[in-house]
């Protein structure tokens, strides 16, 4: 296979300002590959507070540093101004947005019933309504030139449950359908929308860093540089693919898929005691049929036209 490279393409990684981070690898390798990167970062730690790791700026001098170009932007990706802010920073540097990379996040560990609103309505806008920003404000310069890469940072969190995580994990299962419904629209424009579920143990190694620790992790290979490659495949022009979620760690990659059992056939009079009778049959495993991937509005099962939108309607 050729080296596979970045030149003339332009992306941007947000939450990259971390030292050691995912979104710091992406950055270096695609830039190591020739993008022109947009190092986007508030600075802050992993639990939205503080200052940990160094900042978007280091790791533009990084890449600077090894011949690669790339600009620091520090506007947040839970505002939706800060979104249009960071996109537009690579229009106005390089005058073209080629890849966006999600990775922005934060992640205070507190149980469901203790977590202040603050840190709910937190989580949710840096990671979902994150996501969401940053998408919309990337969707019509990829749309103008039928091409876009869009890299989704979920996390298997998101199906496993994990206490001290509800809201993350909430959140990270949302990025799941909106990458799969951006796949969707995103096929006749040349657009293609993935996630990824990575683990690199990065928050533990910010929070808990010591040279124990980090050398265990390594041993593991538990480390950001073998995730970088599965997001930068997702992120190259040679991915067609679409809608998928791909699960990686210690350089292992695994498809995360839908699917559905054999369950019971259709009952128009379906009655609560049915359910409890049939149940066991409804949660058998032995059967399954797996969801289709993201379906194209022209191939689409639905056959309802919806009404004309419009911006202004009121309920």
């Amino acid at each position: 296979m050729d080296h596979l490279r970045f030149d003339g393409r332009v992306a941007i990684v947000t939450g990259a300002g971390g030292n050691p981070g995912l979104g710091r690898a992406y950055a270096l390798l695609l830039a190591s590959r020739g993008a022109k990167v947009v190092v986007n970062d508030l600075g802050v730690g992993p639990d939205g507070r503080g200052a940990i790791g160094g900042g978007p700026e280091h790791v533009v001098a990084e890449i600077r540093a090894g011949g690669g170009e790339a600009i620091a932007n520090t506007d947040s990706v839970g505002d939706r101004e800060g979104a249009a802010r960071i996109v537009q920073s690579a229009i106005d540097t390089w005058g073209r947005l080629d890849i966006v990379i999600n990775n922005a996040g934060i992640a205070p560990f507190a149980l469901f019933d203790e977590i202040s609103d603050f840190d709910i309505e937190r989580v949710v806008g840096v990671h979902l309504m994150g996501h969401i920003w940053m998408c919309r404000a990337a969707w019509p310069h990829m749309k103008a030139n039928n091409y876009g890469r869009l890299v989704n940072v979920s996390s298997s969190v998101s199906f496993k449950g994990l206490p001290y995580q509800s809201i993350y994990s909430a959140a990270k299962m949302g990025v799941v359908g909106l990458t799969r419904a951006l796949a969707a629209e995103g096929q006749d424009h040349g657009i293609r929308a993935n996630a990824i579920m990575p683990n690199a143990d990065t928050l533990a190694w910010q929070t808990m860093m010591s040279e124990d620790f980090s050398a265990k992790a390594r041993a593991r290979g538990v480390v950001p540089d073998v995730v970088a490659p599965v997001a930068a495949w997702l992120a190259h022009e040679q991915c067609t693919m679409s809608g998928k979620i791909l699960h990686t760690e210690s350089g292992g990659i695994k498809e995360v898929f839908f699917a559905t059992t054999a369950g019971t056939p259709p009952k128009p009079d379906l009655s609560l005691e049915d359910v409890a009778r049939d149940l066991g049959t409804v949660i058998d495993r032995t059967h399954t049929t797996y969801v289709p991937d993201p379906e194209k509005f022209s191939d689409s099962v639905y056959t309802l036209t919806p009404k004309p939108y419009s911006a202004d309607a009121r309920a």
